[in-house]
């Protein structure tokens, strides 16, 4: 047996990692990770999930890494990569996700998962002084990524680099007390924020709250560094200061004891649980970045344990260069589709307690199990699409677009059902999501690129029967022995199996219809040309909602579909129209 203390925690291995694709993010096509992009949630910040595909088994631990970015920086820059003609300089001076792949090399079945933080700034300061409630929302934003990782019961780490560390000071303040599950706080040259009577007292009770609570704080003399003929910080203002404003506070419950060399100052404490470094500046220099550079990020979550300085050393050479990646494929920002509640409703169930509703109060609870999140899993995972296509000039663009697999349903993966909805419902629900209905040409590509395409099967018209609830189900378990048959999976590119409902000029036109198009033969011929004939709320089982994620890739920059369609000469790219859409979106009212 073999025992790593990594990076707190002790932990017993005896389990084999597998891989797992984790709902909702997309597999980067290096170093064997899986990323998701949140981005608004809440305003205006940016978090990039990135977590390796193996080691989500039943038994193993999740350690969940807040990684706070440095003032002016992306989060592909703070990721880094090997530098290439034309790049910035600051892809290759932090190299966070080098380290990152590092640590996950020697630590055995800890499985490692960042969240890297940025804001629409590119500062933690400055989106702290413009936010209101900004406490609250660095709650909401931990709350947030800790919930897609629940049934792990990940171990938190809060680190964070310059201004980052006002990220980490702003959740310390909104919390009575630093939770239990936080098991280790960096600061990587970054407690400008740092005061004794607002954070002090937190951090005593919470190292003092569990043997397996760590904090590193790494910092350099920037009292002596005159950049631009001016002081690089006020003589209170570094983190030179900072830092040894808060040992001499921890101190006075604290034993530290003191390494000295040549060229650092190591303060430790007796039980190695606290650790600040202190880098010696005698020439002025800057030492800031190169204080992650050197091993930085990585000595921030080895300290105190049995890697600290082995096989590495802080300040040293950098000793993650095979982990520097030539690229950094960056997936569009994912739906905003709330995680589902652990009882949430059955798709049999579902239909059986709406079925004898009037039609209003039906199209209310379908938005409203929907909004909730209570759709089947592998919906979740979208498919991604690339394509080659036209504008209105004739111009080639380099398409990316996110699908949804198969058309939207309420239920879980062993049990649910496709829902025909009116397009006011789709609509709300495409907004709520941060996504879009399709287009036409969307229908086309999407069955030409489907692993799954089935034979249409319809209903002859018998009264209203096909408008009715009990068609939907029948119409569901007709498709679902069909992809029994065809050998097919969830999670899977599905078409031919409903007409979609479809963003058009026609909405702009007839705003009180609904526009369908679609259900596509073996011939890809869609049996349904573009048609809105029909009164906006009508309604039958041949109906199906496709969303696609209105953040797109162009030319590998991310635009929103809705806003290229109303473009006079980008429009065409997912359009077939010959006039762009003034208002690619169903009326929410009449």
């Amino acid at each position: 047996m073999k025992y790593i203390l990594f990076p707190v925690l002790l932990i017993l291995q005896l389990s084999v990692t597998y891989a797992q694709h984790l709902p909702g993010f997309k597999i980067s096509g290096c170093f064997n990770e899986q990323q998701m992009v949140i981005e608004n949630s809440p305003e205006g910040t940016r978090i990039l999930i990135n977590a390796p595909l193996e080691g989500f088994d039943s038994t193993g631990r999740v350690t969940l890494i807040f990684y706070a970015l440095p003032n002016g920086s992306t989060i592909e820059q703070t990721i880094g990569k090997n530098p290439g003609k034309g790049d910035d300089w600051r892809y290759n001076i932090q190299h966070i996700g080098a380290q990152v792949r590092f640590l996950r090399n020697i630590a055995g079945n800890q499985t490692i998962v960042v969240a890297y933080l940025e804001t629409s700034q590119r500062s933690w300061p400055a989106w702290k002084a413009s936010t209101p409630g900004y406490g609250e929302k660095t709650d909401t934003i931990i709350n947030k990524v800790k919930e897609i990782f629940a049934r792990w019961d990940p171990v938190i780490v809060l680190n964070g680099h310059s201004g980052g560390g006002r990220f980490i000071f702003s959740y310390i303040e909104n919390v009575d007390e630093i939770p239990s599950d936080v098991a280790r706080i960096a600061f990587l040259d970054s407690n400008y924020g740092y005061e004794d009577t607002i954070h002090g007292s937190k951090l005593v009770k919470w190292i003092r709250s569990g043997r397996n609570r760590h904090l590193c704080t790494l910092a350099y003399n920037d009292s002596v560094v005159i950049y631009n003929g001016k002081p690089l910080v006020s003589p209170t203002g570094g983190t030179w200061y900072r830092s040894r404003m808060m040992l001499n506070f921890l101190s006075k419950d604290f034993r530290f004891r003191k390494y000295p060399n040549d060229s650092m100052e190591y303060f430790r404490s007796r039980d190695n649980k606290i650790e600040f470094i202190f880098r010696k500046n005698p020439q002025g220099e800057i030492f800031h970045t190169l204080q992650v550079e050197k091993n930085g990020f990585i000595h921030s979550m080895l300290s105190g344990t049995h890697y600290d300085q082995k096989g590495y050393s802080y300040f040293g050479p950098g000793i993650y260069s095979e982990w520097i990646g030539d690229s950094i494929p960056v997936p569009v920002r994912r739906f905003n589709i709330p995680t589902a509640s652990n009882e949430r409703e059955s798709g049999s169930s579902f239909i059986e307690r709406i079925e004898s509703l009037d039609i209003n109060k039906r199209e209310e609870e379908i938005f409203k199990a929907i909004a909730s999140g209570n759709i089947p899993d592998f919906l979740r995972n979208t498919v991604t699409l690339k394509g080659n296509f036209h504008d209105s000039e004739g111009k080639v663009h380099s398409v990316v677009y996110e699908a949804m697999p198969d058309y939207l349903s309420v239920g879980t993966d062993d049990d649910y059902c496709r829902i025909p909805m009116n397009p006011r419902t789709a609509q709300r629900l495409a907004i709520l999501f941060g996504a879009s209905l399709l287009t036409s040409k969307l229908s086309d590509h999407i069955y030409k690129m489907a692993e799954t395409k089935l034979k249409p099967f319809n209903y002859v018209p018998l009264g209203n029967a096909n408008e009715t609830v009990l068609k939907f189900r029948e119409h569901n378990d007709q498709i679902e022995n069909q992809l029994k048959e065809a050998g097919s999976k969830n999670g899977q590119l599905v078409a031919g199996i409903k007409k979609d409902i479809i963003l058009s000029p026609e909405i702009t036109a007839r705003p009180d219809r609904v526009v369908v198009y679609g259900w596509h033969k073996p011939d890809s011929i869609p049996i349904q040309p573009v048609y809105s004939g029909h009164i906006w709320w009508y309604v039958d089982y041949s109906h199906g909602i496709r969303l696609v994620n209105n953040q797109v890739l162009v030319d590998g920059k991310p635009m929103l579909l809705t806003d290229i369609l109303t473009d006079p000469v980008l429009y065409k790219i997912f359009s077939d129209d010959n006039y762009p859409l003034p208002v690619p979106m169903y009326p929410l009212s009449d």
